[in-house]
This record gives C-alpha cells, structure tokens and sequence, in this order.
C-alpha cells in the first residue's frame, strides 16, 4: 500500500505566497522575484511531503490565484480582449483573476463562486462561441520538469473536463457541445507532452461527479473519457473525485481505462458501499479516509476498520480532498499539550497517512494504542442550562409576527427612507494604521482605553464621510474586528483561536477559522458599544452588524462529536441575545449576514431539506423572531449561487437581503421574480473584489437592469459585499459613484411618476 495526498496548501507556512503576491501588484517586487517566490513554495513543499513518507507527490496543484482559472489559462479559453491586450502572461492571469484598470484597457474580472460546499472560491471561466481550447506546453509541464530536476517524480494533477464545462459560465448561447471536439484535442496533447516528460500518473479531478448527474451529463463523460483514455498509452490516470459521493456513475467509472479511481470516504456516504458492490482487481482505489476538510485527529481503528471491510486488492491511503481547505501545521500554535494532541492540520495529516499506512500492515502497534487513549475519554463536559434552553424550544420560537407585509408597513413608517436606499454591507478598509494599533493593543504597548479611544475616533470619520457622501442607512466600519467569524468567537465561550490557522478563501485573501472546542455560550454584549456609539453620532440610522449562527459554524472548524444542528443551534441562541441587545440600546436595523448559507448545503438536491435546510434556516428564524415589527431585520450572502434555493432564503422572514449578483449577470433577479420573492433584496452593483472603480454610469446601467426585475419600491443599492480588503482610495471613488448612480436614478422615476 501507498500513501498519497490531492493537494497541498500553497500560501505557505508563513503566508509568503500572499505577501509577495500582494507585493506585486503594488509594484513593490518585479514578476520575476514573485515567480522564484513560487518557485521555492513548491520545492519546500514537495520536500516536505517527500520526507514524511508520502509515496505519490502530486504538482500543479501550486496556483498563483486559482486552480480553475490555470487550467482555463492553460488552456488558453481567455476572453479576446485580454488574449490580444498588451500585458504580460502573468498580468493577463492577473486580469482575469481580479480585473485591470490601466494602459492596456478596461476589464472586468471573472466572476467568483463557491468551490461546491467549501470557503474556497473558484474565478468561474466566462465561455462564448469564440472561446477555442488547445494544449501548447505550459505551467503543469514546467512544474513536473521543475520538481523532476529536484530529484522528485510527481503525479502532475489538473481539473478534468466534465468540471470544467460544469462550474464554467455559457456565454450567448455557447453551449458544452461547442467545446468537446477542442478539449479532447487538448487533453490528449497534454496527455502525450507529459509521457514525453517522463511522467508516470497524470490525476484528473472531477469533482462535478459527485453532484446528481443526468443520462446527458453521463453518456458526455463516458463518451469522452472512452476517446481519451484510449490515446493514454503508457500514463497511468488516475480519476479523482471528492466532497460526495459517486453514485450516478460508479457503474461507469469501474469500466472504463482508469488505472485509478479516488473516492472520498468521509463526505462521500455511499462511497464505500459502492466499493463493496465491486471494485476492479486491476484498478488502484484512492482511498481518501483522512479528512482534507477539518482539522480533528483522525480516529485510526474505525478507518483501519472502514479499510478491512472495503477488501480491495490495490489500496492507496489519501485524504479526502486537498488539504488546501485546513491550515499549514499546528506545530507553530502555543496551545497546551492536552488541547494540541486533538488537532491535525494539512502537515500532521501527512503523518495519519503514514501512520494509517504501517497499522494497516500490521506495523508499529503503538501507534494505534495511544490514538486509541485519545479517543477513550470525553473531551469536553456539556454545559447543563443550555442543553436544557435548547430541549425547551418550541415552534412559536421560530415565528416572527406580526407577518412580514405588516412588519413593512410599520418598518417604512419608522425608518421613513427615501426610494432606493443606499447603504453598504458592513466594513470599510482595514488600513495599515488600524491592524497596527490592534495589534499594539493585543501586546499591551497601548491601554484598552487607548485602543478605544482609536476605534471611536474610526468610527467618527467614517459616519462623518458617510454623511457627506449621501449615504442613508449607515454603518460603524467594524474597525474593532479582524475576521467577521473569528472576532465573534473570541467573545463566546467555547471556541479556542490559533495563531497561525491561516486558510486561503481565495486569491490573497485568507481566512483563519476559530475552532469549536465546547458548548457555546455567550456571557455579555458584543457589538453593543460600537454600534451605540455610531448611533449617537448621527441622526440617520446605523446598522447593528451581526455574523449569523450558519455562516460562523460554517467558517468555523465545527466539533465532531456533537451534530452540525445542535451545534449551530447554540450559535443561534448566543446570537439571539446579541440582537435583542443591540434593540434594547436602540438600533433599529440590524443585519445578521448568513454570506456562508449554502456552503454546507449538500451537493445532492435529495439531501437539501433532510440533512440541511431543515434546522439551517430556522436557526436563523429563531435569532430574529424575537424583535419588535419595527426592527428591521437585513441580511447579507455572498458568492454563492441561490437561485435554486430562493424559497428557503424566503422562508429565512429577513426584511432585506444584499447578496452578490454583479458578477453572475444579475441572473438570480430573474429568478427571484420568477418564484414571487417576498424580501426586499439588495443585489450588489459592484464587485468589491477588484480594486477596479465602477463609473456611475456603469452603476446607473446596473441598477436599470435590476429595475426590471424588481419594484423600485423593493430595491436597495449597495455594493456586493464588505470592503475590508480595498484600499480607501478606491473604496471611496467607487461609494461616491454608487450614491450619484443611485440618486440619479432615484431622480429618473421621480420624474417618471
């Protein structure tokens, strides 16, 4: 047997791909020094994974921004326009990933989505009857010849083509049938340039096979895969899949040419029935039995159990999917020896494998006898009162009344808010100065009554500014928090922090999940203090801004040994309390953003309600039903698509909703008209994920098209998410456009009464 992984993380251990890639676009480092920035990640890496005793290395799974987007740039399916600008390769990647405002032209950059039910987001390759697919040599060649000169035969890894047609965009009327003949070609190619490198595997992710597929969808495959597999010679290929399971297509998969199938035994639940059904003796299984996705020990007797009971002849230990999903190492984190004995991060996984690999042949026993004590007492003692609040619940504690067209009424006549009211969905810039000052206050070099004296002083001119710029509902800036999950877990209990837990959202951005350690409780106020002071600054109405119990379970490393609904059920009562609050204090609107609603929602639409929508949403009916009619309830999501649950979202009983559409074409609006959407929505005018500013009359354009989707009298303007990765410079030329774009607009139907 042999041990193998999908991916690895790529920021680094210490986020270095981050900072020089952030260094680059502000002209700080040349593109050759970001390049050998790469260069060494990835020798480290594969170093790295050569010395813990990883058999297979994979490479190509490095990327600069996006795997997606380097394989559609691999593939050279760029938009014409940036295909012929005057920029460098890695300035057109660049273009795509983030969009360009320069010299060159005016792009827009791709739009962003959710990988399946994951915080990583994919740039969603834009796809129109000119596109043209072909393989000419190119990064996952270099990087296999890169590491091959180390010394290191890697397993190159590239995403399939069934995922790339299925998560790409189909541009007037382009269709997957325009592409087929053309990425057959390319994958071929590709396939021939890689054994004349000397490679022995080549690993094809196709993900999409884990959602529910149609007779099209697999006879497309199928057909495909027969084609290309018989011009494979002597490469080996290996089919990888994860996040679900393979059930449309298993029967499939054992028949044709792959020399290996990966399957995810965690998420994927009738994977290993599958298995047991019948497996090809001439075909190595991937086994992914350690979990790429959270970041708890692995407990080896049930996988070296799961493993005997499989029977399969060729056997390769794997994890579940890349470990790009879960932070470097836990050996740089300072928790106490009893609390870090739990945890196992993308570093630690690699000695799971090898571990699992030598017990699994009776190899090393002691191993198995210590994992075994870890798991022998339980971890944590339950809190007795909340387990008891959350027994006692009833269905009049999800139920908001009076009902929402009533609570309109009344709400209009409270906030009394012009037509499209203008606003933003929460942070502004979180410059150098104040992650500074924070983190002088943190090391105690300043006094808390210093720190808040800095924060009040934020929060002072940016209400001031918002004033000045139009704006009519505001907001206080969140300049006291850093990550939106994890400054509400430092004030609950139950929930540890580390220092270094560092995840890739996307791009440069990253993330650093708290992890779920008890029962969770919250013991005083949270927000209060800074929403009241924003208030008392200004006579317009501030947001209280709140993160919902879906999103901060789903952005936290959830516990394992309690279910996702009890655990998000306590979130929900801690939150619950933090919104009555802010309403005794006075703050008549108060958004709860649920931005990760559908990130654990199951791939499979058979699951959605059972295993999910069921207690997600009336978790966050239970956080708002509580406030008077008057208090307005907003809402915010996030890169997500949401067209096929908008009666759920709905049923959330929110008052407004911002969610994210300027970069998916405003095709939701369509949907929300089709299906009688009750909220009123706030569909984001622009993309705060590109330093490009919006011209107003770009946004005049934008918000014409909502208008004939949506009654004027239902539409907020805003951006189409936070802005506390911009610059200020930008944030502050793209908001004045949005408020002269809103007023203009405002203006016109004025006129037009």
């Amino acid at each position: 047997m042999t041990t193998t992984i999908i991916g690895f993380p790529r920021i680094g251990a210490q986020r270095e791909l981050k900072f020089a890639t952030e260094k680059y676009f502000r002209q700080k480092i040349t593109a050759e020094q970001l390049l050998q920035t790469g260069k060494e990640l990835r020798k480290r890496h594969w170093q790295l994974l050569q010395n813990a005793g990883i058999n297979q290395i994979p490479s190509n799974d490095f990327s600069f921004y996006d795997n997606l987007l380097d394989t559609a740039f691999l593939f050279h399916a760029l938009p014409q326009e940036i295909a012929t600008a005057n920029l460098s390769a890695l300035d057109k990647y660049f273009a795509l990933a983030r969009g360009y405002q320069g010299p060159a032209g005016d792009f827009k950059a791709w739009p962003m989505k959710k990988w399946f039910n994951t915080n990583y987001h994919y740039l969603v390759p834009q796809l129109t009857k000119t596109t043209k697919f072909y393989y000419d040599g190119g990064k996952i060649k270099d990087e296999f010849c890169e590491a091959l000169r180390l010394g290191i035969k890697t397993r190159p890894t590239i995403i399939g083509p069934f995922t790339l047609l299925h998560l790409s965009e189909f541009v007037a009327g382009a269709d997957a049938d325009d592409f087929t003949a053309d990425l057959l070609t390319a994958y071929t190619n590709l396939i021939q340039d890689l054994t004349a490198a000397g490679a022995e595997w080549l690993q094809i992710d196709e993900p999409a096979l884990v959602y529910d597929l149609s007779a099209t969808q697999i006879d497309w495959f199928n057909n495909f895969y027969q084609q290309l597999l018989a011009a494979k010679g002597p490469l080996k290929i290996l089919l990888q899949t994860y996040f679900g399971d393979v059930r449309d297509i298993y029967s499939s998969l054992i028949k044709l040419d792959f020399d290996g199938i990966g399957l995810d035994l965690i998420e994927g639940k009738k994977n290993a029935a599958l298995i047991q059904s019948g497996f090809p003796a001439n075909k190595t299984l991937f086994a992914g039995v350690v979990n790429g996705k959270n970041i708890w020990r692995n407990h080896y007797q049930k996988t070296l159990t799961l493993l005997e009971q499989l029977s399969v002849a060729n056997l390769t230990l794997t994890t579940s999917c890349s470990l790009l999903h879960i932070p470097y190492s836990v050996q740089t984190e300072s928790f106490a020896p009893e609390i870090k004995q739990h945890f196992a991060f993308a570093q630690e996984k690699l000695t799971e494998l090898t571990q699992l690999d030598q017990l699994y042949n009776h190899q090393q026993p002691d191993w198995l006898k210590q994992n075994q004590q870890l798991f022998a007492q339980p971890r944590v003692k339950e809190d007795p009162e909340l387990k008891e609040k959350i027994a006692q619940l009833t269905a009049k504690d999800f139920v908001r009344q009076p009902a929402f067209q009533q609570r309109r009424q009344l709400q209009r006549k409270a906030l009394n808010l012009p037509l499209l009211p203008t606003t933003t969905i929460g942070s502004f810039p979180q410059t150098k100065t104040i992650k500074k000052m924070r983190a002088a206050w943190r090391k105690q070099e300043i006094s808390a009554d210093q720190y808040r004296t800095f924060i009040q002083q934020q929060i002072k001119t940016w209400v001031k500014w918002q004033e000045d710029a139009g704006f009519d509902v505001l907001v206080h800036g969140e300049f006291e928090r850093n990550d939106m999950v994890e400054y509400f877990g430092q004030h609950l209990d139950g929930y540890l922090f580390t220092k270094n837990g560092w995840v890739q959202s996307y791009g440069t951005r990253g993330v650093k999940p708290p992890i779920i350690w008890g029962d969770v409780v919250r013991k005083s106020p949270i927000t209060v203090e800074w929403s009241t002071y924003a208030q008392s600054l200004t006579a317009k109405p501030v947001k209280g801004m709140l993160t919902g119990p879906v999103t901060i379970l789903n952005w936290s490393f959830p516990r394992e040994d309690i279910s996702l609904k009890e655990a998000t059920w306590q979130l929900a009562l801690a939150i619950q309390a933090e919104v009555l609050d802010l309403e005794a204090h006075g703050i008549k609107i108060i958004q709860i953003d649920e931005a990760a609603l559908r990130e654990k929602l199951p791939l499979r639409k058979s699951d959605w309600n059972s295993e999910y929508l069921s207690w997600a949403i009336p978790a966050f009916r239970l956080v708002h039903s509580q406030v008077k009619p008057q208090t307005q309830i907003h809402t915010h999501m996030c890169y997500s698509e949401f067209g096929d649950i908008i009666p759920a979202i709905d049923e959330m009983d929110a008052d407004v909703i911002s969610f994210e559409a300027s970069r998916s074409n405003l095709e939701i609006l369509q949907q929300l008209q089709d299906q009688h959407f009750k909220t009123l929505v706030g569909p984001g005018v622009y993309d705060i994920h590109s330093p490009r500013v919006p011209t107003k009359e770009e946004i005049v354009a934008e918000l014409h098209e909502i208008l004939r989707k949506v009654p004027a009298e239902n539409v907020w303007v805003n951006p189409d998410c936070g802005l506390k990765t911009r610059q200020e410079k930008e944030t502050k030329a793209s908001l004045l456009n949005l408020t002269a774009a809103a007023r203009q607009v405002r203006r016109e139907l004025q006129s037009n009464e």
